[in-house]
């Protein structure tokens, strides 16, 4: 029997035996300070959702029918209780308050688009300090990052030096997609013809891996790929590697690269077309389209000449 009563434990721990709980072992600032948040934020819920489960189990057993002592405590005249009133309505509204103040708060402070402060909870980002680009796109089914100051590409695989802020620029060839280091820092979605902004750091070396959080068809659950954390002259080799592998990224090899394709092996490019992530941001990589900034302008000139063209007055007015 004691064997038995044991085997539900036993069963539970090998289920949590297979989770990965990354998003409770960040290795980046801005991912410890989301989890920070969602630990806070369920603390401030269970202060009040604990008490209600105990209570609920307490009146059930203390009130129930074989239990003659509290009989007497039966009062059908009973329909107030000012006590009980403030706290069935303080607590919750204390707990709102705070949870409001929280999200409040980490809105602002956790906004993707929102350049570092700090490198940790002890360390500032120095000023003057310059944040390694990243320019993302969501391919199908793959992932291509560009480094326009290093001038290298590369295929789901990146590398960024350990305590050095980064600014991702992400868009999407064709379906909307989702940039995703839990490690690092928040989802941000990928949408064709935009761009979104989001601000990490790493503080730790190591391999992590980034996924894709949005499904977009067939090869998506092996959308995958490996953020290496390292330090500033393995970056340095990293990219050194990364142009001695790597071929020239032309406009053509990417319309090439952009067929849907599924478990894409990482590759590099040593030189990239200038310009290429525009014209993928702008939808007008091949020949003879035209770039959407540029219809844009086509279109804001067309306005602003047919606001000058003013109705001639009649004559007689």
């Amino acid at each position: 029997m004691k064997t038995l009563r044991g085997l539900p434990v036993l069963a539970l721990a090998l289920l949590l035996s297979g989770c990965d709980a990354v998003l409770f072992s960040p290795a980046g600032d801005v991912a410890r300070q989301q989890r920070d948040l969602i630990i806070i934020s369920v603390v401030l819920m269970l202060i009040i959702i604990i008490p209600v489960i105990v209570m609920t189990f307490v009146f059930a057993w203390k009130y129930r029918e074989s239990n003659k002592a509290a009989h007497h405590e039966y009062d059908p005249e009973w329909n107030h209780s000012t006590v009980l009133e403030l706290l069935i309505w303080a607590a919750p509204l204390l707990i709102i308050i705070a949870l409001g103040a929280v999200t409040w708060t980490s809105t602002h402070k956790l906004d993707p688009y929102r350049p570092l402060e700090r490198v940790d909870n002890v360390r500032s980002v120095a000023p003057n300090t310059k944040p390694l680009v990243v320019e993302v796109v969501a391919l199908d089914w793959k992932w291509l990052f560009f480094y326009p100051e290093q001038g290298i590409a590369t295929v789901n695989e990146m590398a960024a030096p350990v305590d050095r802020p980064i600014e991702f620029h992400i868009t999407a060839s064709t379906v909307m997609n989702a940039f995703f280091v839990p490690s690092m820092a928040g989802m941000i979605y990928a949408m064709p013809g935009m761009e979104t902004k989001l601000h990490g750091v790493m503080n730790k070396t190591g391999n992590f891996e980034g996924i894709s959080a949005n499904y977009s068809g067939a090869g998506f659950s092996d959308m995958r790929f490996t953020l290496h954390s390292v330090s500033d002259a393995d970056f340095d080799a990293w990219v050194a590697k990364a142009k001695a592998e790597g071929g020239h990224l032309a406009r053509a090899d990417y319309l090439k690269l952009e067929k849907p394709s599924e478990k894409e092996p990482v590759h590099y490019y040593g030189t990239v077309d200038p310009g290429l992530y525009n014209a993928i941001l702008n939808q007008c990589v091949a020949a003879g389209q035209m770039c959407m900034s540029d219809m844009v302008k086509h279109e804001q000139h067309d306005d602003h000449g047919m606001a000058g063209m003013a109705p001639a007055g009649h004559p007689h007015e």
